[in-house]
């Protein structure tokens, strides 16, 4: 296109991008970009990453406090990159910068929620039951059997910190449109990660990932499977990755069911496929549960002809495979997940539920906070409950916080489905009524993958789960507010 001044082209951002010709700002980028050359080439690659980071990092804290949904994106992307990062050879807490970035939300929600009270996200079971929740936690500080108060430090930073995220996610998700692009990048990632799993299946490991996995023996013998490597993908184990293969599954099959244009499910469908397949390279057979399971509930809460038809086809799809003679490690494995009383791991854990059962009913208030597990080993090492693996997150919540803490962690996810279930069925857009049914399939999900193995405690699905119960909030909030469609 040309201008009126000429034979000079046109361009509609001139003034707006001017600065970039300007010898200046060449000078200066041209600086930055050799020096950062230099850093790679004498510290490697994690130095680079380092600097691009730091570099990054005042403008990306700015953007999260003055567009906080942004930051919600930026804390789901970290979450989702966070052990990937980490094996990159990048020796830095972004744990840390993970738990910053929620504070930075919390402390924007107190900012926003001064200037634009909005009590109602208080208000409801589901929010009134999560402050208590929380408050139980922080008065563990106080809990007389705790064998360490800085376990409880560690831990409690992650578990309050996280569960409060809720409230954020609330206040913030406003639209029809943050709703869309949430689920997008949900699924976007979860795929990205299935098709890393499929090159650590059929390419190898990388040789830093090998290395580090071969140097520890306990890995080898977790993880090394009948002569079969089990895949955790980006993830920070294979419980991790399969886990989040079943969600996205269950977001793929909700949104075929629902009122999208033909051409999205098109796409949809090879998305299902490629997550349902890679689940199979992370061994986890508590996850191939789940999906049949939460279809189940999918077929009750969506009663219909074509439903009960396609439940049926899958009942013997999942039956055939169970049955199956086969010779493949991924397929015989998901077939013992079926078989329970054949499973050795199984009945260990049987066994140390057992041995632990009169500890938690001689414990109101269980053994305090972090612990068992990394930060028990850490704070307490002589302590009864420091070696104890708990391989369950109901097991682990009678045994920190007690029969009373596992009373009202039940009441509370029962409160999660319940109140999703009831709003689902209130909800009269079918967007949005479609949303909110995936999001109660996540829950149902992560509720019953939280008995054979720990859900809701690693990154993303932790935040995953709070997420998805704002989401069924958010979405019965537009649909009563009548914010159907984005204006």
């Amino acid at each position: 296109m040309k201008s009126r001044e000429g034979n000079r082209s046109y361009n509609p951002f001139r003034g707006y991008t001017d600065w970039l010709y300007d010898y200046r700002t060449l000078a200066t980028l041209s600086v930055v970009a050799v020096c950062l050359g230099v850093l790679t080439v004498k510290g490697g690659l994690s130095t680079g990453v380092l600097v691009l980071v730091g570099l990054a990092a005042l403008p990306t804290v700015y953007a999260m406090m003055m567009f906080p949904f942004f930051g919600i994106l930026c804390l789901i992307i970290l979450a989702y990159f966070l052990f990937f990062i980490f094996r990159m050879g990048v020796n830095f807490p972004l744990g840390t910068v993970l738990d910053g970035m929620q504070a930075f939300l919390l402390l924007s929600l107190i900012i926003s929620h001064k200037k634009r009270p909005d009590w109602s996200i208080f208000r409801g079971p589901v929010s009134v039951m999560i402050l208590v929740w929380v408050g139980y936690n922080l008065l563990q500080v106080i809990n007389p059997a705790a064998e360490s108060r800085l376990a409880w430090v560690y831990t409690v930073r992650t578990v309050a910190v996280i569960t409060l995220m809720y409230y954020v996610f609330v206040y913030y998700i406003r639209t029809l449109e943050q709703v869309r692009i949430l689920l997008v990048l949900w699924l976007t990632l979860s795929l990205v990660a299935a098709l890393y799993a499929y090159r650590q299946e059929y390419l190898g490991f990388p040789d830093s990932e090998m290395a580090t996995l071969e140097s520890d023996p306990l890995n080898v013998s977790l993880l090394f499977i009948d002569g079969h490597w089990r895949k955790y993908s980006i993830f920070s184990d294979p419980v991790e990755f399969s886990y989040n293969m079943v969600l996205g599954c269950l977001l793929c099959i909700v949104l075929l069911l629902g009122p999208i244009p033909k051409w999205m499910k098109v796409l949809l469908v090879p998305v299902l496929v490629f997550m349902g397949h890679s689940m199979l390279f992370s061994g986890t057979r508590g996850a191939y549960v789940l999906v049949p399971a939460a279809l189940v509930m999918l077929a009750i809460l969506k009663f219909s002809k074509q439903i009960m038809i396609g439940a049926i086809l899958a009942t013997f799809f999942f039956v055939a495979l169970i049955f199956i003679p086969t010779s493949n490690p991924s397929i015989a494995r998901f077939q013992t997940a079926f078989r329970p009383g054949d499973d050795a791991s199984y009945n260990v854990r049987k066994m140390n539920q057992a041995r632990i059962k009169p500890y938690i009913l001689s414990h109101p208030m269980g053994g305090g906070l972090g612990a068992t597990g990394m930060w028990g080993v850490r704070f307490a090492p002589y302590s009864y409950l420091a070696n104890f693996p708990p391989d369950s997150g109901y097991v682990r919540v009678a045994v920190e916080l007690g029969w009373i803490g596992l009373f009202l962690f039940c009441i509370l996810m029962y409160i999660f489905l319940s109140t999703g279930i009831d709003q689902y069925y209130r909800i009269r857009n079918p967007e949005l009524k479609m949303y909110c049914l995936a999001m109660i399939l996540v829950l149902f999900a992560l509720n019953i993958g939280n008995f054979p193995q720990e859900a809701l405690v690693q990154y993303p699905n932790n935040i995953l789960f709070y997420l998805a119960i704002a989401l069924i909030q958010v979405c019965y909030r537009l649909d009563k507010s009548d914010l159907c469609y984005d204006r």
